[in-house]
């Protein structure tokens, strides 16, 4: 009977090949330079210094060519490292940390759901089936608001919500990087389905007193990806201004936004977000290099917004009954993984080491020349990354980058428990993925970081960081008191 293992011999020959394969090509420069090199040094050895004193002096030198020589390597330089983008630095950032009044156990939410809708009984199992596979865990919060019968989705209470987290993370922020509130020239707030007149931006000025020349933005509509699209408005601005402090706060305000009545495609939302959120200093200042926890590397922006089905796969809208929910179509995951593959096409030539730009460069030359059955090479894209920080939108989410990308239970492990914890906390579930892969200690200086988020309109957004020193377990984190308990195991169901 033939055996069903793999010969072991091959594999193991196999990974020493591609091992070999992969230095050679990442490191073809350097041992092409090292061979110039070396055989530039054994020539010298064997003309000997008599030899190479002779062919010194034979050679004629104009002073006006020295002179011209000189002023034009002084000139290239000058051009150079004033064209030269400014290095934008991620000094520090905090993430809110929801009191434990907020708590939402499953029992607590289903209660309510069951008081809400009693006279729609199929919405509220619809609710449970969702929220049994939903990855959450007991521990996610709600706002105040929501936690009355019925629900309290005034405006008041929008701006209370709003402040507690904003400003909790502001104070945090100011706390751990001794910023002060003068120091900020550029403040931006994304927060999606929440914006009031004055708006946020205004109300952070309000509160800390800001100075008056200080460039504000606030964004809103832009999904859960709107993070990412802040950092990189921020990117842009302190390439312009220098010398230049920029804070980004990213949130959503979950209480107007609860919804409630019978749409089932409106009803998701309530079962996935949560409270949350980061507020995040940006500089470009060198004195920020030592201090500075990343460098940001790329941003790559990607917006399918052109396509009907990927604009309305996402759509704030009112039910028949007249009631505003957020509409999620059946078709999101297909979308979003056209929305990927676009982003990862663009981002991948910056990123990728040569040894995998090759093999996807051979596949596709195959696959259009020889045999158009060919599978595509798929980019090993832990070559590029050590860490992966996927938005953590919901369980099908993360199972289907963890599935494209082909990533271990570990690369995903911080979005995974992150949606347990804290649940889908839109824009700012980045941060608090990244923040727990620091509080188990996994951060070291040079490791790259890959944010991606995904967004209503249809977006797909990333960003690349690099860590500029290796990171101690934070202080005060969101995951101070509970980061000893993870990762735990999240089973396929949880019966409720």
């Amino acid at each position: 009977m033939p055996s069903m293992l793999p010969n072991s011999s091959n594999s193991s020959k196999h990974k020493y090949v591609k091992l070999f394969y992969q230095y050679f090509v990442n490191h073809f420069i350097t041992l092409t330079l090292l061979t110039i090199m070396i055989c530039i040094f054994i020539e010298l050895v064997r003309l000997g210094p008599f030899e190479i004193l002779n062919l010194f002096k034979s050679l004629q030198f104009d002073h006006i060519q020295i002179l011209c020589s000189c002023f034009l390597i002084i000139f290239i330089s000058t051009i150079y490292f004033m064209l030269k983008p400014r290095t934008i630095y991620l000094v520090d950032y905090a993430c809110f940390k929801p009191p434990i009044t907020c708590r939402v156990p499953f029992a607590t939410f289903m209660e309510h759901s069951r008081l809400i809708l009693k006279n729609n009984p199929k919405s509220v199992e619809f609710q449970m089936r969702i929220l049994e596979r939903s990855g959450l865990g007991e521990e996610t919060c709600l706002p105040p608001a929501i936690h009355y019968i019925p629900p309290k989705p005034t405006m008041e209470e929008a701006r209370r919500e709003a402040e507690l987290v904003i400003f909790s993370s502001m104070d945090t922020l100011f706390a751990k990087t001794g910023l002060k509130p003068k120091d900020i020239d550029i403040l931006i707030v994304n927060c999606s389905l929440f914006s009031p007149t004055p708006s946020l931006s205004a109300m952070v000025i309000n509160k800390y007193k800001l100075r008056s020349n200080i460039k504000s933005f606030n964004l809103s509509g832009m999904g859960c990806s709107a993070g990412l699209i802040s950092i990189d408005l921020a990117r842009d601005l302190l390439q312009v201004y220098p010398n230049s402090n920029a804070v980004v706060v990213s949130t959503e305000i979950i209480t107007p936004n609860y919804y409630q009545g019978k749409e089932r495609a409106m009803l998701l939302p309530n079962c996935l977000f949560r409270m949350g959120g980061a507020a995040i200093l940006l500089s470009n200042k060198k004195a920020e290099h030592k201090r500075a926890k990343y460098r940001l590397m790329q941003v790559v922006r990607t917006h399918k917004g052109g396509d009907d089905k990927a604009y309305r796969c996402v759509f704030e809208e009112e039910d028949r009954e007249g009631k505003v929910g957020i509409s999620l179509q059946k078709d999101l995951m297909a979308i979003a993984g056209e929305a990927l593959k676009s982003n990862i096409t663009t981002i991948g030539p910056l990123v990728l080491p040569a040894s995998e730009q090759l093999l996807f460069l051979f596949t596709l030359i195959g696959k259009k020349i020889f045999n158009p059955k060919m599978k595509p090479y798929i980019p090993d894209f832990k070559q590029a990354f050590e860490h992966f920080c996927i938005h953590a939108g919901g369980r099908a989410v993360i199972d289907e980058l963890q599935k494209n990308l082909q990533l271990s239970a570990e690369h995903v492990e911080a979005s995974r428990m992150t949606l347990h914890r804290f649940g889908n906390t839109s824009s700012s579930s980045l941060w608090y993925e990244l923040n727990y892969i620091e509080s188990k200690g996994r951060m070291k200086r040079g490791d790259r970081v890959w944010q991606i988020a995904f967004g209503s309109g249809f977006k797909c957004n990333s960003a690349v960081w690099k860590c500029n020193r290796s990171i101690k377990t934070p202080v005060n984190g969101p995951w101070e008191d509970c980061i000893d308990r993870y990762p735990v195991h999240i089973p396929e169901i949880v019966k409720l």
